[in-house]
């Protein structure tokens, strides 16, 4: 029953039976009305809440600072850690074509390139190393922690330039090693463990010698959080430097851009025998708390959007402790190339993606998208 047919239904059934003043018939249809409304507002409360008043929850986010107040996480630019992609070429600032936007840059040129992200509120860089030099790498990734090296001339130079600025360096030996992968090998192939960890740990106490905040070792072999860990206490640096380990790393297909970038795509096989399998779930929570046994500071989720459960899973195994993810280069294109085949909008889309990760427990996002959400955040 609409709301006029309820006022003529009153009117009709309440008319007095004598002629009033026009006075009088104003009043009364003013009654009427005012007894229309309670009487529809009784039926349409009669009919949307079956018990409990709770139901009713437009209310709590009609106003966007009211939607903004139920996210249990906003995204803020403390929370975003960049990737850079820094060369042994000094002054190379060349774009990758597979991921739009970004560069791999040399030494000479990533001061500048950092200056308006830093004013616009960067907090934090991620380092990955991307050697060109023709006798760059061997066997053994020797040139990981050469001094002179892309990661640890620019550690030197960032801290300098930007005391401020938070420095994570990425370790691993797939951009330094001939055969891609993320170790030293076995005659027949297979990861040697053993001496992997002792390489690796020997990287991450370099980096932080040479000024890194934060050490991340995203090789994903056995051991290594607590071979870096002891490495750290022992060069007495440990109390001073963060331990972030890509506890949960999945091998996938969606590297594609960052190894594009980072040139470490493997000679042969694949990184499958030490990087978790997508549908490994509990052996991911067993990663997570091997790592947080061994002195990990930082657990991080590697992809994010696949994972979300990981995440989720991750924050409730490292309840009182920091939990990053790292949206990965082909979700980056992805959604790139979504919206530019009109699928959605750009903004909206990485927002929503980085939205949902926070949601399932991460504090902390490793984006491609920060120089967007430095500007967008804004406003």
């Amino acid at each position: 029953m609409s709301f006029s047919t309820l006022v003529n239904d009153l009117t009709y059934r309440d008319r007095p039976t004598s002629t009033n003043t026009a006075s009088t018939a104003h009043t009364d249809t003013r009654s009427q009305i005012s007894r229309a409304r309670s009487y529809a507002s009784t039926a349409a409360t009669s009919v949307s809440i079956s018990g409990d008043i709770s139901s009713q929850l437009h209310g709590g986010y009609s106003h966007p600072l009211a939607r903004a107040w139920q996210a249990e996480r906003q995204l803020t630019k403390s929370m975003l850690i960049y990737p850079i992609f820094v060369t042994d070429n000094p002054d190379e600032m060349e774009p990758i074509p597979s991921l739009p936007g970004q560069k791999r840059m040399g030494i000479n040129r990533v001061v500048e390139f950092l200056r308006p992200l830093i004013q616009k509120g960067l907090r934090s860089v991620i380092l990955f190393g991307v050697p060109l030099a023709p006798t760059a790498k061997d066997a053994l990734g020797t040139a990981a922690d050469d001094p002179q090296g892309p990661v640890m001339a620019t550690l030197r130079l960032l801290r300098r330039a930007y005391p401020r600025l938070f420095l994570v360096a990425d370790v691993c030996l797939c951009e330094y090693t001939s055969h891609g992968h993320c170790g030293i090998l076995h005659d027949d192939g297979s990861l040697n463990n053993n001496l992997s960890v002792d390489r690796i740990s020997d990287v991450a106490v370099a980096y932080a010698e040479a000024g890194a905040h934060c050490v991340a070792p995203s090789d994903m072999n056995d051991g290594r959080i607590r071979a870096i860990k002891l490495k750290l206490i022992e060069a007495g640096i440990a109390h001073k430097v963060v331990l972030m380990s890509y506890s949960a790393k999945f091998s996938g297909c969606l590297y594609g851009p960052f190894r594009d970038a980072a040139g470490s795509v493997p000679s042969f096989g694949d990184r499958r025998c030490y990087q978790l399998p997508p549908g490994g779930r509990g052996l991911a929570r067993r990663a997570i708390h091997r790592d947080i046994g061994e002195g990990a500071d930082i657990i991080m989720v590697k992809p994010a959007t696949q994972y979300l459960d990981i995440i989720s899973d991750a924050k409730e195994i490292g309840s009182d402790m920091p939990v990053a993810a790292y949206h990965v280069s082909g979700e980056y294109a992805m959604i790139h190339a979504a919206a530019k085949a009109g699928v959605f909008d750009l903004k909206t889309m990485a927002f929503e993606a980085t939205e949902g990760i926070l949601r399932a427990g991460a504090s902390i996002v490793v984006s491609y998208f920060t120089p967007e959400f430095l500007d967008w955040l804004e406003t």
